[in-house]
């Protein structure tokens, strides 16, 4: 992945994911994420009863954002980002619940479990790089679902 989408990526806390829920109409949801850089994934935790845990086991693509925690409205700055939503039993999601709470020791506290988003396609815009500047990445090869 393109080093500044990463760097944007680590610096940052809060996502915005949308998923679709039963009827297949969009259903959005916040939360605390962790980006591995390593496997380009994200991690964040919901617990059991989250409605949007139950549209997830339905239809594992995902679409978000994240925008800095700090906005400087004098400044576009932001991720979109597009992925699936791996089991927890899938090969490449069995360290998410590990690193997600080496960085987020407090959420241990919290019940549930620790969700894997596999990216798939991520684009940056900064104008700090230039008017409507915009970086793209795309995965040499999607996760199956």
């Amino acid at each position: 992945m393109n080093p500044t989408i990463s760097q944007f990526l680590l610096s940052q806390s809060c996502a915005n994911i949308a998923c679709l829920d039963l009827a297949g109409k969009p259903y959005s949801f916040s939360c605390y994420y962790v980006f591995y850089p390593d496997l380009n994934q994200l991690y964040f935790k919901s617990s059991a009863d989250a409605a949007h845990v139950g549209f997830l086991a339905s239809c594992s693509s995902v679409s978000g954002t994240v925008l800095p925690d700090k906005l400087n409205k004098l400044m576009v700055k932001g991720v979109q980002l597009e992925g699936v939503c791996l089991d927890e039993e899938h090969l490449l999601a069995k360290g998410a619940s590990q690193y997600y709470h080496k960085k987020n020791p407090m959420a241990l506290a919290m019940p549930g479990k620790v969700w894997t988003i596999q990216l798939q396609h991520v684009k940056l815009t900064d104008s700090s790089l230039g008017f409507g500047k915009k970086l793209h990445w795309h995965a040499p090869n999607t996760a199956s679902e």
